[in-house]
């Protein structure tokens, strides 16, 4: 990570350095509780901020929280999450139908398999998913937020910095996870952190260093082939 550009041509190593960087990136879910430098996070921040946005308005804003204040957050958020309803600012998905279905079961059986909840058991899969509120044991989250006047150009854009956020932070040697189950309790995060109003709470980032002995991560998802995604025409 620099700021200057670099000094590879477009194309050729540094396409596949940055492959690499994407192909290695995966959803963490184990941590230790070490702390990251804050230099550290500072460049991987000032990295994404290279990602391209709508005008260049570069809505998103964070809030990062050291590892004090995390421990602190975890335990009040994980205690919320057991009796709270979901309110999110962003309304979520209202179906996953067809392939998109396909895929989103796949990858929660993968994750169900590696941590050992068997099929049935609503008990655990419950404690499975409130662990996304002790954020995997990570020693920081990134709040993400943005202007609610931007609407969905506001989000996209901000889809973008996660992507730049997590692809840096890999590169950093920091394992991280995008974390849309924070966003369903928009209403007491607007309250901890002193939200305004007029921002959207869109998701969380956990991030620290892996846990290399926790099984959660140990496996890893697939992507479809480009044959799939791309409709050639003329």
């Amino acid at each position: 990570m620099r700021d200057t550009a670099p000094e590879t041509a477009p194309g050729g190593d540094a396409l596949a350095a940055l492959d690499r960087l994407l192909a290695a990136r995966w959803s963490c879910r184990a941590f230790l509780a070490d702390p990251i430098p804050e230099a550290t996070v500072a460049r991987i921040v000032a990295t994404a901020q290279r990602v391209a946005s709508w005008n260049n308005t570069q809505p998103w804003q964070l809030i990062v929280t050291r590892k004090p204040e995390t421990d602190r957050l975890r335990a009040a958020l994980h205690a919320r999450a057991q009796t709270a309803a979901p309110a999110p600012d962003i309304p979520f998905p209202t179906a996953y139908e067809g392939v998109y279905k396909a895929r989103r079961s796949a990858c929660g059986w993968q994750l169900y398999d590696a941590v050992g909840v068997t099929r049935g058991d609503r008990a655990a899969s419950a404690r499975q998913t409130l662990e996304n509120f002790r954020f995997f044991g990570a020693p920081h989250v990134a709040l993400v937020t943005s202007p609610a006047a931007l609407g969905t150009y506001g989000v996209l854009d901000c889809g973008a910095f996660v992507t730049g956020f997590m692809t840096a932070a890999q590169a950093a040697g920091v394992a991280s996870i995008a974390q849309a189950a924070l966003a369903t309790q928009a209403p007491f995060l607007r309250e901890w952190f002193a939200v305004p109003e007029d921002r959207w709470i869109v998701c969380g980032i956990a991030f620290g260093r892996a846990d290399p002995a926790h099984p959660v991560n140990g496996y890893r998802t697939t992507r479809a082939s480009p044959d799939t995604v791309v409709d050639w025409r003329g």
